[in-house]
This record gives structure tokens, C-alpha cells and sequence, in this order.
């Protein structure tokens, strides 16, 4: 008899181990041999070498199933013990699934481009309104690519400007601080990666969520880096941002050109670099529209309500200047 212990490096004890245990009970059942005893990450087992060794197997098996659908049933656990294919969970075009065994897939034929244009490209570019899921499909890119170790780091960034109103003065450390201005960018996260995974990535700095200012003067490599709400960089900080692509790296440039918050004095990067950055090779850009969002039914109407105001108030505008130019020509 040997003893060996296994380490899972990538689960979630409670997916994996099931609640009040009862997976790990199903596969101490289905060994009966074997004397089995798991701690967090490490199982340790006692017993003939051979049916250790199909043990072993058999727990990276399950190992890899748990990290990729963030799920672990019976019967998953069943069917990869006895040596049978688990009832595929994987539908047309899913990206990563969420904690909760969710298939994540594009929900619209843009986001779908906005896939596609990630899998061609190092660069993408997405701009659309509110709700249309560029933020959101752009981190579960970030993540499959994580998981599927395509790269070793996620790198999430955006500029801290205030949308409207002021903040004023925020107490705590660096991290407390700015925080506030990247809770999208958490939620998204939590959606996709268990709890306790997505801490651990974020204290050993695998994933890193940090605002613009931080970027300058670092090269990134073996990354996904996206640079969520763009519209409210400066000329200057994005041609920064963008000048920070190291080797093994790709990046996800979202925003609304509808939304900036800038002061009116100063130019939207992303405006500009729309401009710029058009038919460089290598680089995508993917315009998402109203038929895109998949937030609330009314986020679509408040988009349409907002569109139509500001059309009819660019016409009187027009209209009022077309008048007084009109006027100062009488003589």
C-alpha cells in the first residue's frame, strides 16, 4: 500500500466537493478500496498503487470539468469514474460559464462580432450604448482565455471620472478609493468566477483591476487587458493605454461615445482614436447598437426616448442658427 497526495490547483471546494460533502462522498463510494481523506485542495489517499493511480485520473478528470462549467453533479461524477463522455453542456457559441453552470454566450449577432473579432485580432475595439454587453462579453473573453491558459493575467482598467456628480473626498486606502469606479467591473467577475477562486487570483495579482493612471510606464505581457468606458480617457491616456501592449497580449477597448463625462473643453480618446486607429491592421472595431441590449426592456425604450430628444433638439438648434444667420444678412 502507498500513500500520495493529489493537489487540485483549479477548483472551488464547495462546487467540487459538493454541499455537506456529498460529492466527495460519492467518489469515496465509488472507491471502496481506497481510504480517502480531502482538505481544501488536497486530497490525500491510501491504498493499492494501480487503483490510486486510476483515482488520480479520474479527480484531474473531474478537476477540469468543475473549472471549465463552474458545476460538478452526480452524474457528471458517475459517468467520468465509469469511463463515460458527461452529457455535453457546451451550446453553439458559449464563452465560459458562470458560477452558477450558466452557459455565458454572445446574445446578439454584434456581440457575436465582438467574439469573433477577439478571436482574429489583438485589438478590439467595442462601442455601444448602455446594456449592449460590451463590458460583460469582453471580461468572459478575458476569462475563458484564463482558463484555457492562453494567457497568465487579466488586466482591467478605467478612468476615474466621476459620471455627473461629485464624489468628494473617499477615505480608506488606494484600493478603497478607487474601487467605487470599478464595481462593474467586480460584478462581472463574481458572475463568472466562484468566490474564493476570484480572491485568490486577485491577491496573488492574477487578476489585476487598477485605474488608468496606473498603466503608465508598465509593459504588458501574457494578458488580456481591457479598458472599460474609454469615451472618458483622454487623447493622451489612451494613446497610453494602448502603447502598453506587450508580446502574448490582446486587448479589449470598450465604451459610449454617447456617455462621456469629460469636460466639454476636452476631446474623447476613444473619438479620436476611432479615427485614427481605422483600418490598422490587426486592430477590430465592433459597433453595438440598441438591438444589442440585454438589460431590462426599458433600457432599450430609455435609449430610443434619449435618441429621439436629442435628434429633435439638434433640428431646433439648427433651425435657431439658421435664423440668425438669416437675420444678420438682412441689410
Amino acid at each position: 500500500m502507498i500513500e500520495k497526495h493529489i493537489v487540485l490547483e483549479d477548483i472551488d471546494p464547495v462546487i467540487f466537493y459538493g454541499v455537506n460533502n456529498s460529492n466527495m462522498q460519492l467518489i469515496k463510494a465509488l472507491f471502496p478500496k481506497l481510504r480517502i481523506v480531502a482538505r481544501g485542495n488536497v486530497i490525500k489517499v491510501l491504498g493499492d498503487e494501480e487503483e490510486i493511480r486510476v483515482f488520480e485520473n479520474n479527480i484531474h478528470a473531474l478537476e477540469k470539468y468543475s473549472s471549465e462549467y463552474n458545476s460538478l453533479k452526480e452524474e457528471v461524477i458517475i459517468d467520468i469514474v465509469k469511463g463515460n463522455t458527461p452529457q455535453g453542456e457546451k451550446t453553439g457559441n458559449v464563452i465560459v460559464f458562470s458560477v452558477t453552470g450558466k452557459p455565458i454566450l454572445p446574445r446578439s449577432e454584434n456581440q457575436l462580432k465582438l467574439v469573433e473579432g477577439f478571436d482574429k485580432n489583438d485589438m478590439v475595439f467595442a462601442i455601444g450604448p448602455a446594456g449592449s454587453g460590451k463590458t460583460y462579453t469582453a471580461i468572459a473573453l478575458a476569462v475563458r482565455a484564463l482558463k484555457n491558459k492562453e494567457i497568465k493575467r487579466i488586466i482591467l482598467s478605467r478612468p476615474a471620472v466621476e459620471a455627473g456628480e461629485k464624489l468628494g473626498f473617499l477615505p480608506g486606502d488606494m484600493k478603497e478609493k478607487i474601487d467605487p469606479y470599478l464595481q462593474p467591473l467586480y460584478d462581472a467577475l463574481q458572475d463568472m468566477i466562484p468566490a474564493a477562486k476570484l480572491k485568490e487570483y486577485m491577491e496573488l495579482n492574477i487578476i489585476q483591476i487598477a485605474p488608468l493612471a496606473f498603466m503608465r510606464g508598465r509593459t504588458l505581457n501574457d494578458a488580456v487587458v481591457i479598458l472599460d468606458e474609454a469615451q472618458n480617457t483622454t487623447t493622451q491616456q489612451i494613446k497610453m493605454f494602448l502603447t502598453r501592449m506587450g508580446m502574448n497580449t490582446k486587448m479589449i477597448v470598450t465604451g459610449d461615445i454617447t456617455q462621456i463625462d469629460l469636460p466639454a473643453a476636452q476631446t474623447s480618446g476613444l473619438v479620436q482614436a476611432t479615427r485614427i486607429l481605422k483600418g490598422v491592421k490587426g486592430i477590430s472595431f465592433i459597433e453595438l447598437n440598441k438591438k444589442d441590449i440585454v438589460r431590462h426592456k426599458l433600457v432599450e425604450r430609455i435609449v430610443d426616448a434619449y435618441d429621439k430628444f436629442d435628434k429633435e433638439h439638434k433640428t431646433d438648434r439648427e433651425k435657431r442658427i439658421g435664423k440668425t444667420e438669416e437675420y444678420k444678412q438682412i441689410p
